[in-house]
């Protein structure tokens, strides 16, 4: 699938292909979470996270927050008002292999400084494929539910919820006052199977599987519909508790069942990594007979205040893993491979495949991600393939059965054209892809962009989808052609001197043309860091698009540092001052800062934004406030070695009292904790007349805070 271990990638080789890893991934979170119509197999998913997250271990300046290590979901749908978790719902990481789990468990150790004889309980249950729900009682009243969204926020789905009869409506008296129960949405097989019998005698559309139809029949806007859909509920866990309902995970799923909600039975708490594998082993032998779709077993730390000091990273908790099933296997024919273009020119290759049942799921297509992986698979049309599954539709290519390719079969060419708008496709040294070199003039990239600016995580400008894109980019009209972002805020000066009118067209009315303009008038003066990412400069995701945003507060700034910034010439240069502001924000790095000056060294981009600047005003960054605890909004660095608790504890310490915590000594940083051994960066805050204090001081300050 790759072309390279990530062993041996370069630097610059490295940043290419997380640029391209993240935004596929980005992609199929979107279709995933957002739409409930994955693109890929679970596994062929899992491969693409892991080999961003070995990409990003190896070249940390390429980590950002909106990669796979950080990201959890996508962003609520605008079909259902929102609401925010109060606590995260957040991912889990996922294991692979016996080895895998038995690192899981070592990491955990490893993190608590348990030492030899010092017991850690896990729970193991199955893993439930369906759709993860929040729901929240107040004084035992069911209150709201919501979907996991984005992880910090999700879709309100309150009056779906209440039509499952596995979801109390009321909880009984001695219940906390605040209680949010975490679970899954589910279908059941037999459910499953008796739905898609009556829609096929209806005449309407058949699910692919149980998830989807689940997942599909909770996210209706008529609750009549999700009340006509068969769907059940697994509790699992707490979210926000005024109390808590026990001291370990098992307590407190007891006590769920205590309470009237549905639990699995299957869930058993185990004090080694042999016996939690031996229950692995069991619950994938019996999954056929469950009754309902299972594709791993979730391990957690039982202890709930362990839970709390192993804390979280980015995207996942410290303390559960996902031991995920093996995939599942058929052949079938390749009967064809399509080159899509992606925003960024990027030309990925999809196998057609003739139909095929993998696990209870007809298939019919595969991305294959790039040129490499069908010359090393060698991979020709007319070939009898082995494709494997290890999630909802879309299975992974493992390879040909020799035995029958046919004698007239010739190696696949992959085109040096773009078939989109037929200029060069190069590409470059270092570069896993293919890219078209027609940029604007290509209306792949060039709708894509369009629709990137417009969208929810960047102008989201209402009432302006994938189709009413299209259609103004494809209208040779002057009045209602929109080619670049600023001809969205040009479109109703356009139309007022022009006897082509959106509301005689077909797809447009008087109410909705007014309800666009408005919208397209509600978004010119965005937030910064939106107006940034919607711009689309390769590597600035939503994340690092809000880091520049903090950092230089107005677009003018940031646009005179990136004008102005001089990368290193040579090995023992750094830089000039702009370059070094750049590269030294936290969490920037040399190839983001690299990306942000080479896109405002193109003068067709430059021209771009002045065009935009004259319709759009971002609105300036309102600098952090600190509240709360002494170190809110503080930015903290840790360095030398810490005696009472592991550098990674203390992190998550800081983070949950609000503070920022570095790698780095700047003018930025507010304080230092040195523990023995602390060097270079003790020197550099002595230097700048930072505070330093020693980890006893830190412990005693934050439990004050």
């Amino acid at each position: 699938m790759f072309q390279k271990p990530v062993g041996q990638l370069t630097e610059s080789e490295a940043a290419a292909e997380a640029a391209r890893l993240s935004a596929e991934i980005a992609g199929h979170d979107a279709l995933y979470y957002g739409e409930d119509s994955p693109a890929v197999s679970d596994a062929e998913y899992d491969a693409l996270r892991r080999r961003l997250v070995a990409i990003e271990a190896r070249f940390p300046a390429l980590a950002a927050k909106d990669s796979p290590s950080s990201k959890v979901g996508a962003a609520p749908s605008d079909r259902f008002g929102k609401v925010v978790h109060s606590v995260p719902m957040l991912s889990l990481d996922n294991a692979f292999s016996d080895e895998d789990v038995s690192e899981f468990v070592g990491r955990v150790r490893r993190f608590l400084k348990l030492g030899e004889n010092e017991a850690v309980r896990f729970t193991a249950e199955p893993k439930i494929d369906g759709l993860s729900l929040s729901i929240r009682y107040e004084n035992g009243q069911l209150v709201h539910a919501a979907t996991r969204g984005d992880g910090q926020v999700g879709e309100n789905v309150t009056a779906n919820a209440l039509t499952i009869r596995d979801i109390p409506k009321m909880l009984p008296p001695g219940a906390p006052e605040v209680l949010e129960v975490r679970g899954e949405v589910y279908m059941s097989h037999k459910d499953f199977a008796e739905l898609n019998a009556r829609n096929a005698a209806e005449g309407k559309p058949l699910f692919a599987n149980p998830r989807n139809a689940a997942a599909g029949s909770l996210r209706q806007i008529d609750p009549s519909v999700t009340e006509s859909r068969p769907l059940r509920f697994f509790a699992y866990a707490c979210g926000a508790a005024s109390v808590r309902l026990a001291a370990s995970q098992f307590g407190a799923v007891s006590e769920m069942a205590r309470l009237g909600f549905r639990t699995n039975q299957l869930m058993k708490t185990f004090d080694s990594v042999d016996e939690m594998v031996a229950h692995y082993r069991f619950i994938e032998a019996e999954r056929s007979g469950l009754g309902y779709d299972v594709d791993g077993v979730v391990y957690k730390v039982d202890d709930i205040d362990m839970q709390q000091r192993l804390g979280f990273v980015s995207r996942s908790p410290r303390w559960a893993i996902a031991h995920k099933f093996a995939a599942e296997k058929a052949t079938t024919v390749l009967t064809g491979i399509d080159v899509q273009v992606g925003r960024t020119g990027s030309l990925t290759p999809v196998a057609r495949l003739a139909p095929v049942t993998v696990g209870g799921v007809v298939v019919t297509n595969a991305t294959l991600h790039n040129e490499d992986e069908i010359a090393r698979k060698d991979l020709r049309v007319g070939d009898t393939v082995i494709v494997q599954r290890a999630g909802d539709v879309i299975p992974q290519v493992l390879g040909f059965v020799p035995g029958k390719r046919r004698p007239d079969s010739v190696p696949y060419a992959f085109p040096a054209t773009c078939p989109a708008c037929g200029s060069r496709a190069v590409r470059e040294e270092g570069e896993a892809v293919r890219r078209c070199t027609g940029g604007l003039v290509c209306p792949a990239q060039a709708v894509e962009r369009l629709k990137h600016f417009v969208s929810r995580g960047a102008m989201d400008i209402d009432g302006l989808g994938d189709r009413q894109v299209e259609f103004f980019f494809a209208s040779e009209d002057p009045a209602v052609s929109v080619r670049s972002p600023a001809g969205f805020y040009t479109l109703k000066a356009r139309q007022a001197g022009s006897l082509s009118r959106l509301e005689g067209m077909e797809g447009f009315g008087k109410a909705s043309v007014a309800k666009l303009f408005a919208a397209i008038d509600a978004r010119r003066e965005p937030e910064l860091w939106r107006f940034v990412f919607a711009l689309g400069i390769r590597h600035v995701g939503e994340t690092n698009a809000k880091r520049l945003a903090r950092h230089f507060l107005t677009f003018q700034a940031l646009q005179a540092a990136a004008a102005a910034a001089e990368p290193p010439a040579g090995r023992k240069d750094k830089g000039n001052a702009a370059w070094q502001e750049i590269s030294r924000i936290e969490g920037i790095g040399a190839t983001v800062a690299q990306a942000l000056v080479a896109f405002f060294r193109e003068a067709h981009n430059v021209e771009a934004v002045e065009a935009l600047l004259s319709e759009v005003t971002p609105r300036e960054e309102v600098p952090p406030q600190s509240s709360g605890s002494a170190f809110a909004g503080k930015t903290v660095v840790f360095t030398g070695t810490l005696e009472r608790m592991s550098r990674s504890e203390a992190k998550v310490m800081a983070e949950r009292l609000g503070a920022k915590v570095s790698g780095s000594v700047s003018k930025n940083t507010d304080l230092v904790v040195a523990g023995p051994g602390a060097g270079s960066k003790l020197k550099a805050a002595t230097d700048l007349g930072i505070e330093v204090i020693d980890e006893a001081t830190w412990i005693e300050r934050a439990g004050a805070a």
